[in-house]
């Protein structure tokens, strides 16, 4: 209730309980779509012939248990849960399921997954893709691991790693404050946004190379300091558009 007052927009999995499942079941036939799941990737030359399958050739021909989705439905419905105040959006996807042995199909099983939201405006498709998506958090472990390099341990005892994976981190978090306190605002809200994004998702060698490894020519003139940049990139107005934000800040 408070992420919601805070207009901070959340999606979370939820545990399949026995009241939301009898929800799920209850709800008419009407109320569920097909849930059409996006391609992985987009093929860019000529299709090609899938090859065969021999796994599922294997496990037929032994007649080892498999079990084989048919389709997804998806839905949404208006829950509050016990300990909140205030009533949400539940998102409910259907799974058909068939368990099958060697050829014959020995029954059908239908499982419910769900995702509660205070997004009301999203489809309940875009709400399950999104949940999908992870927030990134694969990105994250492999940036720390290979980007700040916060994940070694290059001395000896286990205080001294820790506060190196610390002091690390604080270099991945300052990239993503870089990219959070940039402005959307004005005519080029779109294309901000856009900005905004990339640097956000941006690995940190590129981040470094593109925003920190600037050549700078410092000038000292009477109470001023003038800094002249000696190159430049397509970013720079990224860059610009920062130091305008936080000189407005300074001023305050």
């Amino acid at each position: 209730d408070r992420w919601d007052e805070e207009g901070v927009r959340f999606v979370f999995g939820i545990d399949c309980m026995q009241n939301l499942r009898k929800i799920a079941e209850n709800l008419p036939d009407g109320a569920w779509s097909r849930l059409q799941r996006r391609e992985k990737y987009k093929v860019k030359t000529a299709l090609r012939r899938r090859p065969e399958n021999v796994k599922e050739r294997i496990v037929r021909e032994r007649e080892f248990k498999n079990i084989r989705l048919r389709c997804e439905d998806v839905a949404s419905f208006q829950y509050k849960p016990h300990l909140c105040k205030k009533v949400y959006r539940v998102v409910a996807v259907r799974k058909n399921l068939s368990v099958e042995k060697g050829e014959e199909t020995l029954f059908d099983d239908i499982r419910y997954f769900f995702y509660i939201t205070n997004d009301r405006r999203t489809s309940s498709a875009k709400i399950v893709f999104l949940a999908n998506d992870r927030c990134q958090q694969e990105n994250l472990i492999e940036q720390l691991k290979n980007g700040v390099r916060a994940l070694h341990a290059p001395v000896d005892n286990l205080f001294s790693n820790w506060a190196y994976m610390v002091m690390a981190s604080l270099a991945w978090s300052f990239k993503a404050w870089f990219a959070l306190a940039l402005p959307t605002k004005g005519r080029w809200k779109k294309r901000h946004t856009n900005e905004k994004e990339k640097v956000l998702k941006m690995e940190f060698k590129r981040f470094l190379n593109t925003f920190i490894h600037i050549p700078a020519q410092i000038v000292r003139q009477g109470r001023k300091i003038i800094y002249r940049l000696l190159s430049w990139n397509p970013m720079l107005p990224v860059f610009f558009r920062l130091a305008d934000r936080l000189a407005g800040r300074l001023r305050c």
